[in-house]
């Protein structure tokens, strides 16, 4: 597989530096914007950028910004770095489409895994997954959901996590359960991430949304109408 070209953004140039020799060490190619400007500059430039890792706090474009305008053209992963970690910046961020949100100090090793994982699943699938449930059909490969043969945009996150649900049809899944296996790793932030993720995913889903269960004081249960055999 060609290596993968990973476009990282931080006015720190020591940061952007540490975070490179780890990638580069991975084998991955890698680009570097000193802001968000430079940043969309490169990103319209290389239509080969396989994942974003941005932070947020920049000059002259800060990384919501960013984040806003690439996600109006584009779904490519994006991992957020913030030395901020408040709840309500986590979910602003997930609100705009970020796949993945990591606080400052982290451990570049850390990194390179969600990277890694993210990678593997965008870039790396084989074979022809797929799965259909009640109208709702998922190239696991190709990355695609259609609805009644009808192409549905998703987020990574979004196509994760549906996937996940219908992999489960019909379990109970708690809060707990969908993050350390949807996010790949325990994740000690609000059930609301959650929560956000499936309104959003319930929304594009349109009628079939409503496959999503509400499981109160749980989690979620992913369930097609038997009307629907």
């Amino acid at each position: 597989m060609e290596r993968a070209k990973i476009l990282v953004v931080d006015d720190e140039s020591r940061m952007r530096k540490l975070v490179k020799d780890f990638l580069t060490r991975e084998g991955y190619t890698v680009l570097e914007a000193r802001d968000g400007m430079e940043a969309m500059d490169l990103f319209y430039e290389d239509k080969e950028i396989a994942l974003i890792i941005l932070d947020v706090m920049m000059p002259k474009m800060d990384g919501w910004q960013v984040c806003r305008e690439v996600r109006e053209t584009s779904k490519v992963p994006i991992i957020m770095l913030t030395a901020r970690s408040e709840e309500r910046d986590e979910l602003q961020g997930f609100e705009l489409g970020v796949d993945e949100y990591i606080s400052k100090p982290f451990s570049p090793k850390i990194l390179v895994a969600r990277v890694n994982a993210i990678l593997r699943r965008t870039l790396g699938a084989v074979g022809n997954d797929s799965l259909e449930a009640g109208g709702i059909t998922i190239d696991k490969s190709a990355h695609i959901v259609k609805i009644d043969g009808t192409p549905v945009e998703l987020s990574y996150k979004e196509f994760e996590l549906l996937t996940y649900f219908i992999e489960n049809q019909g379990i109970a899944l708690s809060r707990e359960k969908i993050l350390n296996n949807v996010w790949n790793y325990d994740y000690f932030g609000d059930a609301r991430t959650i929560d956000t993720h499936v309104k959003k995913l319930r929304s594009k889903l349109g009628d079939k949304g409503e496959y999503i269960k509400t499981i109160w004081g749980m989690g979620y249960k992913f369930e097609v109408q038997s009307a629907e055999k």
